[in-house]
């Protein structure tokens, strides 16, 4: 799927830094419209080549009068005018729009975070049949505030400390709101942007999975030729199969599955995974035992960024090898490698979304985005890299892969890894984990939770515990238990066991697993955390 074969009808949101930006991009496409969300600093030919019908400009962390803020292009306002385009700035967006238009924006004499009210002053566009003294609570977030409109636009909401909360200029197409309407502190803010999309700037709601899958077909054979070959990588999880289905219906038995087992893999992950593999959903698959040849790469090694890169580059080695026996048993070389990446792998392992961004931080180099080597012999497909997890597991619905797989909690390309904090390699951390993670999956499978969280797993700490077991004094290891609830995994909240639940489970880890003696549970979200540990 390539952004400008779904051009016309498209959301663009120029990202400006803000936690909360591609939420806007997610809530957009659940209303049936594509949107894409590529960095605020982009060229202007990068933005007219995709032909947006709207623009919004996303919030962001710096002040607009400060030195290097970032900003739109150069003949960004006189490119979007003369192609009618309407354009909607939030919170950082909204100050942008003004500074830029001839107005002024200073630090505020009161500061504005968390949920405020703010109250209609006129009849708008933005709020459609709200009347004036209309409220409602919305969710700020920002230190400056308008001081100056420029020529043409007129406020439409205040703040309760009377502070500009949204503004307007009807005849150029400019909006602004101060608040952030995506997240769910803003109880009406989902209602103002579908009123902005569908009734001011009249855009329809016409993108649908169906037309993502018959395009994608049509760029994967497009991209192909008639006698390439192709090579999967497959992970187990609900990303590699479903890109691998979407490929095998494009070009047929051309594709060559390869399942790596890198020592990393959950409990009798293998066993399990190839099983499915080969009686629900019918791929041929090769299946690569390489434990040795990544663990020993793995030994000593600490940091999360460092596991990640090295882990990518032996999936790589091992690819490029099982094309060279491909090559001799084919007589012709494969070209292709499809990965499972999704958009949100993207967006964290950037400088995303898109090149030259400097006001954005890396979040982690995911192991098939960040961690790949530059000298990669095959080239890259990745067929899902614009959608988020729920809109991979609608396709494959589309695709009739079993849904029981589709139900499948997502699952890191690096493996326990990224579950073991420090060296992998050390003592028997792995075995412990994956006896510990087996214990906590099954009991949430038994207590009938599983669909209803997002991801869980357990996680081995590098720090040792004393303890009480068998009337004696034991200094055993620490492990920690992760459950949340999410919709794209870019945002996500820790799931509320019932206490007799985790003390289930507490016990059965202690009474079954040894070299454990104590068990925490992680009550974090994302922000501040990232779902995974590291």
């Amino acid at each position: 799927m390539e952004p400008q074969n779904l051009k016309s009808n498209l959301v663009l949101i120029l990202d400006f830094g803000s936690q909360y930006t591609h939420l806007i991009t997610r809530l957009i496409r659940k209303l049936s419209v594509f949107s894409l969300c590529i960095s605020g600093t982009s060229s202007l030919k990068s933005i007219s080549d995709l032909n947006p019908r709207v623009i919004i400009l996303s919030g962001g962390p710096h002040s607009v009068h400060s030195d290097g803020a970032p900003s739109f292009p150069q003949g960004f306002i006189e490119y979007v005018e003369s192609n009618g385009i309407f354009v909607l700035g939030i919170c950082y967006g909204l100050q942008l729009i003004v500074q830029k238009l001839g107005g002024e924006v200073r630090v505020g004499e009161k500061q504005e975070y968390g949920r405020m009210e703010i109250a209609v002053e006129r009849k708008c566009d933005l709020f459609g049949e709200k009347v004036v003294g209309d409220r409602q609570s919305v969710w700020m977030s920002h230190g400056d505030e308008v001081a100056k409109l420029p020529d043409g636009f007129v406020v439409v909401a205040r703040s309760q400390q009377s502070s500009v909360a949204a503004i307007e200029n009807h005849s150029r197409r400019f909006y602004g709101l101060q608040y952030h309407p995506e997240v769910t502190h803003s109880p009406e803010g989902m209602e103002t942007l579908q009123n902005f999309l569908f009734n001011v700037c009249k855009v329809t709601a016409d993108w649908k999975m169906q037309d993502v899958l018959e395009e994608e077909v049509k760029v994967i054979k497009g991209m192909v030729g008639p006698e390439d070959h192709v090579i999967c990588a497959l992970s187990g999880g609900v990303d590699s199969a479903v890109a691998a289905t979407l490929v095998h219906k494009a070009i047929g038995d051309r594709l060559h599955c390869v399942f790596v087992d890198n020592g990393l893999l959950r409990y009798k992950e293998r066993e399990r995974v190839m099983e499915t593999f080969e009686r629900d959903l019918h791929l041929p698959v090769t299946c690569i035992d390489a434990t040795e040849q990544f663990l020993n790469k793995l030994k000593g090694v600490i940091d999360p960024e460092a596991k990640r890169k090295i882990i990518g580059r032996e999936f790589i080695c091992i690819f490029d090898d099982f094309a060279r026996d491909l090559e001799h048993k084919l007589g012709k070389k494969p070209v292709f490698l499809v990965q499972g990446t999704l958009y949100p792998d993207v967006i964290e392992s950037c400088p995303p979304p898109g090149s030259g961004r400097t006001h954005s931080h890396t979040i982690k180099s995911h192991h098939n985005v960040g961690g790949l080597p530059k000298d990669m012999k095959l080239k890259l497909m990745e067929p899902l890299k614009l959608l988020f997890k729920d809109e991979v597991r609608e396709l494959g619905r589309i695709l009739n892969v079993p849904g029981a797989f589709l139900k499948r909690h997502p699952f890191p390309g690096p493996g326990l890894a990224v579950r073991v904090l420090g060296d992998v390699t050390e003592g028997n951390a792995l075995d412990i984990l994956r006896q510990v993670d087996e214990i906590f999956i099954q009991s949430i499978k038994e207590a009938g939770l599983y669909d209803l969280i997002w991801q869980a797993f357990a996680v081995f700490l590098p720090i040792r515990s004393v303890g009480v077991q068998g009337d004696q004094r034991t200094h055993s290891h620490v492990v920690a238990l992760r459950a949340v609830t999410s919709q794209d995994g870019m945002t996500a909240d820790w799931y509320y066991f019932k206490h007799e639940f985790l003390d289930d489970v507490a016990r059965k880890i202690c009474n079954s697993v040894r070299g454990v003696n104590r068990v925490v549970q992680d009550i974090t979200s994302k922000p501040p955390s990232t779902i995974e540990w590291e």
